[in-house]
C-alpha cells in the first residue's frame, strides 16, 4: 500500500476506519462496504451526486474522468479540496457528504 494511502487513514480518523483496496493501478477508499473515494497518481477524489456536487464545482474542484479507445469519460468523482488535509473536522465533513453520496448511488440488491 502507498505511503499516501496510509495518509489517507489519519486524514479520515474523526470519520471513521477506512479501508483501501486495489483497484484499476490506484485505490478505492472505502467505509462500511461502499467506496466513497477513489486514489489515482496518489491524488484523492471523493464521490459525488446531484445533492452534493455544487460542494465541489463552487471551488473549481476537477472531475475525474479517464480515456478508452480515445474517447474521454467522467466519473461521479471530484479532487478532494485540500483542507481537508490540515483539518481532520473538515476532512470528516466531506467524508460524510461522499459517503451520504455513495449510499444514495447504491443499486439495490435483486431478490432471487
Amino acid at each position: 500500500m502507498s505511503d499516501y494511502v496510509e495518509y489517507l487513514k489519519e486524514v479520515f480518523s474523526e470519520f471513521g476506519s477506512i479501508q483501501p483496496r486495489r483497484m484499476f493501478g490506484g485505490y478505492g477508499i472505502f467505509y462500511k462496504g461502499l467506496m466513497f473515494g477513489l486514489v489515482a497518481d496518489d491524488v484523492l477524489y471523493l464521490k459525488a451526486d446531484g445533492a452534493i456536487a455544487q460542494y465541489f464545482t463552487e471551488r473549481e474542484l476537477e472531475q475525474f474522468s479517464y480515456e478508452k479507445q480515445g474517447k474521454a469519460f467522467n466519473m461521479s468523482y471530484y479532487v478532494a479540496p485540500e483542507d481537508i488535509f490540515d483539518d481532520l473536522e473538515e476532512a470528516k465533513v466531506w467524508a460524510e457528504r461522499s459517503y451520504a453520496a455513495a449510499v444514495r448511488s447504491k443499486k439495490p440488491k435483486k431478490k432471487k
